[in-house]
């Protein structure tokens, strides 16, 4: 067995669910490739050290959000905006449409911290605890940057007040 098997079959088996979180950081299909190709291509070098830890994929996502982040900031000093292009339309309703529309808008308006806490706290279904170590910051931070991140998509997305108002409101600082 060759020293990249062992990655070969956790890309396999993990790269769907990457691609989703690339996706939901990025809110581009392209970049969000770019991004996983990038995090993936850096994790092989060291998949030997990683395997060897007990939770790549912990790693690979923590390397997703900072690179990410990375990207940004670069971005940033070029003056660079990104723009938003038309959505696919697939094959929900109408209704469906206009909130994932709304949502995926809203979060890119977000800043890369606050949406980061968001993908991993309701996207992928991760506690505080869980999103702290992700991030490397206090649950403290987690709880609050999902208390502001949440009150930023209530203002800039009304019409998903239905859905951002399901958010049990005991996980959020007083």
């Amino acid at each position: 067995m060759d020293r990249y098997e062992g990655f070969r079959e956790f890309v396999h088996a993990r790269q769907q669910a990457l691609m989703r979180s690339a996706y939901l950081l990025t809110g581009n299909a392209s970049q969000a490739e770019d991004l996983l190709q990038t995090v993936l291509m850096r994790t092989a070098r060291h998949w030997h050290r990683l395997a060897g830890d007990g939770n790549p994929e912990a790693y690979v996502r923590r390397a997703l959000i900072n690179e990410h982040v990375s990207w940004r900031r670069r971005l940033r000093r070029r003056h660079e905006t990104p723009t938003a292009r038309p959505p696919d339309r697939g094959r929900d309703s109408g209704d469906e449409s206009l909130h994932r529309l709304a949502l995926q808008e809203a979060l890119m308006r977000l800043t890369p911290r606050q949406r980061a806490v968001l993908v991993l706290r309701y996207y992928e279904d991760r506690s505080v605890e869980e999103t702290a170590a992700l991030l490397g910051c206090s649950s403290g931070t987690v709880k609050s940057q999902t208390s502001h991140a949440l009150g930023r998509l209530r203002v800039l997305a009304p019409e998903l007040a239905d859905l951002l108002n399901a958010v049990d409101p005991q996980e959020l600082p007083r």
